[in-house]
């Protein structure tokens, strides 16, 4: 059998022994599909052979899966036109996954087919000379900076989006908002379209859901302030949404705030990241841009704001 992609793991020293099944679905988070083509082409190993899922693995086995392509239903990877001379700021990378720092004013992945210059066309590129492809896992908006995950092989792609929907990774971010904005808590306004503009989201629009986000503001004077913010919920232009709705929206926010003609500041800036298989948990920073610390510096926001530290 022709297999695409192999991925080799051998337990720890302290792992709990179980039937092979339950690591696979309950620790690993692999899909049912994954794990059915798995078993009946007896293409997972255990130390070399193949078990039933019903046996047990224990510390120290070595796990070996292996995959022919058809088992996921992933867009093709390339798809993405290469960058020649990918620009990719990498923060993190192992043998499945990048962690990259997002330019504001950058595409997260094509609109059509060809489409060159996003973020996803500098990581195929990136990748170009590798046994890997690039394959989105989530997107921040075109003027938002920030850490962003690209999967290296479409098999971590369902386990990876299935820790952010369970809040297991988790990401932060900075804005600087218009006014004084005081304290911490929790902005929880349901989002939904706006029935005028298909293009905006709004608080109670169209086909409302539930939508949840923290915040602390961190510094703030009179004209500025600086916010601290984590999704709980991944509504389409939730941070947006809910700071505008409060009244201090983001400083030039092109769609909420278009009054304010300055570069939108809201940054990706902390990411609680879980690493597929050993599920090792990892905080990445994605270090703020030249123009957003002189912003926050022009405003005085960057005397009280103590961005070494992170945390919720």
């Amino acid at each position: 059998m022709n297999y695409q992609w192999r991925i080799i793991e051998t337990l720890s020293d302290n792992q709990e022994i179980k039937p092979l099944r339950q690591l696979l679905h309950d620790q690993w988070l692999l899909p049912n599909r994954l794990i059915h083509y798995l078993r009946v082409r007896r293409s997972v190993l255990v130390n070399g052979k193949y078990i039933s899922m019903n046996k047990h693995v224990q510390s120290e086995d070595e796990i070996l899966l292996q995959f022919c392509g058809d088992e996921v239903r992933t867009p093709d990877a390339n798809d993405y036109v290469p960058s020649a001379h990918p620009g990719l700021k990498i923060l993190y990378e192992n043998r499945d996954l990048l962690v990259v720092n997002k330019p504001r004013g950058q595409k997260t992945h094509p609109n059509y087919h060809g489409e060159p210059g996003t973020l996803m066309n500098d990581a195929a590129g990136y990748l170009a000379d590798s046994e890997n492809n690039a394959y989105m896992v989530h997107r921040i908006d075109l003027q938002t900076s920030g850490a962003v995950i690209i999967a290296k092989n479409p098999i971590v792609v369902p386990i990876l989006n299935r820790l952010i929907s369970d809040g297991r990774i988790h990401r932060q971010y900075l804005a600087v908002v218009e006014g004084k904005m005081q304290g911490q808590g929790e902005m929880s306004w349901p989002i939904g379209r706006n029935p005028a503009n298909p293009h905006l989201h709004q608080v109670n629009g169209e086909n409302a859901q539930p939508a949840l986000t923290y915040y602390q503001t961190i510094a703030s004077n009179p004209a500025r302030s600086l916010v601290k913010l984590q999704l709980a919920t991944g509504r389409t232009h939730q941070l947006r949404v809910h700071l505008a709705h409060c009244g201090h929206p983001i400083v030039g926010d092109p769609l909420y705030n278009p009054k304010s003609a300055e570069g939108m500041l809201l940054h990706g800036w902390k990411q609680k990241l879980i690493l597929p298989f050993i599920m090792k948990s990892l905080n990445i920073t994605a270090p703020l841009p030249s123009y957003f610390q002189n912003y926050l510096v022009k405003y005085n926001l960057a005397k009280d704001a103590n961005l070494n530290k992170g945390g919720h």
